[in-house]
């Protein structure tokens, strides 16, 4: 099946410190490539994977589920740590549930983590009544696109399948269950207007995390693909700062 434009996920082989990036639910590489991009310039080492059933039609999604999305980032999280000394894993939207499980599950293997309105909750009518309407119908519209810059358009799916919205809320509250573990720094940048997932996600994220290297930022003049939208520059700069702080003072603990 053809990739749509911008879907082709991207690989970069630059220094020691490595950075992995997840894209949403529906979405594709495409929303994160500028991000990816931007770290690749300044010598790190870039995985930014296309996950399964994404990409192409709405009707490869519909076949997969959450364990596919994640063994494909697992995968990716095991190949920069036989290249790279430190990781870092990022993500926006479902991609930043991802990271967070990536973060909770491996531990030391993991260095910090960044994500862009994270996604963890669905609202409580739908998670209810999922189980019941996929078996009715077979999609609900698209949630592609939620950016307030002008002229500029997320590749995505027009459709959801609501197979698949079961099993993102099935990881929603797998994820939810293991934040507790997520001890490594974070950075969590979220919008203050979004219109695919509420700013209490990442509340929530905040509220049940163990990490004491909390770093919280609002982005006052972008929607939810905000790695797109008008804070994209300041997304870019921050998470690079976060991660040239860390590995800094981790190379000097090291030396010392």
């Amino acid at each position: 099946m053809p990739l749509l434009p911008g879907a082709e996920p991207l690989r970069h082989d630059g220094g020691e410190v490595g950075v992995l990036l997840c894209h949403g639910f529906t979405g594709c590489p495409q929303s994160m490539r500028p991000w990816a991009e931007y770290l690749a310039e300044r010598g790190l080492t870039v995985s930014l994977p296309l996950l399964p059933g994404h990409g192409t039609r709405w009707q490869d999604l519909a076949v997969t589920a959450w364990q596919d999305w994640y063994a494909a980032v697992e995968t990716e999280l095991r190949l920069l740590r036989g290249r790279c000394e430190r990781v870092f894993v990022c993500g926006l939207s479902m991609g930043g549930a991802l990271a967070l499980r990536l973060a909770a599950r491996h531990g030391d293997a993991v260095d910090g983590a960044v994500v862009v309105n994270p996604a963890v909750t669905l609202p409580r009518t739908q998670g209810y009544l999922l189980p019941f309407l996929r078996h009715l119908v077979p999609t609900a519209p698209g949630i592609a696109s939620d950016i307030a810059r002008e002229g500029v358009v997320e590749v995505g799916y027009d459709r959801v399948p609501l197979h698949s919205a079961h099993s993102l809320w099935d990881l929603f509250r797998v994820v939810r269950g293991e934040l507790h573990r997520v001890t490594q720094p974070l950075l969590v940048l979220h919008s203050r207007v979004d219109h695919v997932v509420p700013p209490s996600d990442s509340a929530l994220v905040l509220e049940r995390v163990s990490s004491r290297d909390v770093t919280e930022t609002v982005l006052e003049r972008s929607y939810h693909v905000a790695t797109l939208d008008h804070d994209a520059e300041r997304i870019f700069a921050d998470s690079y700062g976060f991660i040239t702080r860390l590995t800094a003072r981790k190379t000097a603990r090291d030396g010392a």
